[in-house]
């Protein structure tokens, strides 16, 4: 079957391969975006446990305005998270393969819209980029979503701190010596599938991240171009088939 890995990646039947090779590929995807976006509007839109402490801060020292903006981003990102349960249960009720497809479809667009709005930010800096903001967050919120239903909540793509956290585990649990065996007790063993989608999450965000920047600081707002591209060639492919579908129908 042609296009057989687009297929796979966001299809409606899922295997941990495809979860695992769609998660790393979202997360370089998730880098590009934190990093770039940070370049355009200073600030990272993928962070929430960041947006809230400095929410916390602006507060206390009376900063309104700043208080607003990260009101404003934490809900873009809470209303993406949202959206994305609407559009997959929409698609489930309606039995489509391509209920993953669409949230993702819509994050290209979005991300085209980043690059449309990024061009005039230097003409209207004080009206677009609290915009530019909220758009980057709620990418950044359907995303994560995305990705936690697909995988069973398995597999976040922007969540770096919980990432590592779980790495450190395994980690630990690798490096640890089981000199004492009881019964009641099995040996302390790492899960060296978890580990290696846990490095690969982790080094997809990075090398994500120095990509997005660099091709942020060599090309503007263009280089969410590709992005929004790769993120389109996956999902239509599944979007394409339940068109197909309904074509096929005979009338009633």
């Amino acid at each position: 079957m042609p296009f057989r890995l687009p297929r796979s990646l966001i299809g409606h039947q899922r295997t941990r391969q495809a979860n695992a090779q769609l998660g790393i590929y979202l997360a370089a995807v998730a880098g590009a975006i934190n990093a770039g976006g940070f370049l355009a509007v200073h600030q990272y839109t993928s962070h929430m446990t960041g947006v809230v402490s400095s929410l916390s801060d602006a507060w206390v020292l009376g900063q309104h305005t700043l208080v607003l903006a990260g009101a404003a981003s934490l809900v873009s990102f809470l209303l993406g998270a949202m959206l994305c349960a609407i559009l997959v249960n929409f698609a489930r009720k309606r039995r489509l393969t391509s209920e993953f497809a669409i949230p993702l479809a819509l994050e290209a667009l979005l991300l085209l819209c980043f690059g449309v709005l990024g061009g005039r930010l230097d003409d209207y800096e004080r009206f677009y980029i609290p915009l530019t903001a909220a758009l980057l967050c709620f990418l950044m919120g359907l995303q994560n979503a995305l990705v936690s239903k697909l995988s069973k909540s398995e597999i976040r793509t922007t969540h770096v701190t919980g990432i590592v956290t779980d790495l450190g585990i395994e980690l630990g649990k690798l490096l640890y010596v089981n000199r004492t065996m009881h019964a009641s007790t099995p040996a302390v063993r790492a899960d060296r599938n978890k580990l290696r989608l846990l490095a690969g999450l982790l080094t997809g965000f990075f090398v994500g991240g120095l990509a997005g920047a660099w091709g942020f600081k060599q090309f503007g707002y263009i280089t969410t171009v590709p992005i929004a591209t790769s993120l389109m060639l996956v999902s239509l492919l599944s979007i394409w088939d339940d068109v197909r579908k309904q074509f096929r129908r005979p009338p009633l």
